[in-house]
């Protein structure tokens, strides 16, 4: 940025505002806004996984959810908070890139992986049976890391943790 831009911006805080308010979409859209994040680990038989999740407790961030977003780094996810542990449903309006949802119980065991769910698809995704929480990672990583049914996930939400 030269000099005179800087004196610009000065005499239009309109245009400064804009600026800012441009920046700030563009960042959003590139998830560099993202919730502050917390460790999640599940315990697998090769091994120990861990991830930074973002939670999900309010209805509006269930109902949102990774929705809009155009990418998401490996080892990064969401942790919807189902509390009480019931039936949950699941779809992927709105949600550009496939997910692996791993539903889990309210003890901290994986109750169901539902791998590469179609981005954008409204067909529903069930938990099978009653679950406390749903884990979104980036489609493939339960294959890649070996995550089973069964498997132990530990974090606060769960039992045990």
């Amino acid at each position: 940025m030269r000099v005179s831009d800087r004196v610009t911006f000065t005499r239009s805080p309109l245009m400064a505002l804009r600026l800012v308010v441009l920046l700030a979409w563009t960042l959003i859209g590139q998830g560099a806004f993202a919730a502050d994040t917390e460790p999640l680990e599940i315990v697998t038989k090769s091994g120990v996984q861990v991830f930074a999740v973002e939670m999900a407790r309010t209805e509006e961030q269930k109902t949102t959810g990774l929705m809009y977003r155009k990418e998401l780094a490996d080892g990064r996810g969401m942790l919807f908070d189902f509390s009480p542990e019931q039936q949950i449903s699941m779809w992927m309006k709105n949600t550009f890139i496939p997910l692996d949802m791993i539903f889990i119980r309210a003890d901290g065991r994986i109750l169901r992986i539902a791998e590469n769910t179609v981005p954008q698809s409204l067909s529903i995704i069930s938990s099978g049976g009653p679950a406390k929480g749903v884990l979104e990672v980036i489609g493939g990583t339960a294959r890649k890391y070996g995550i089973a049914v069964g498997d132990r996930v530990a974090h606060p939400l769960f039992k045990g943790r």
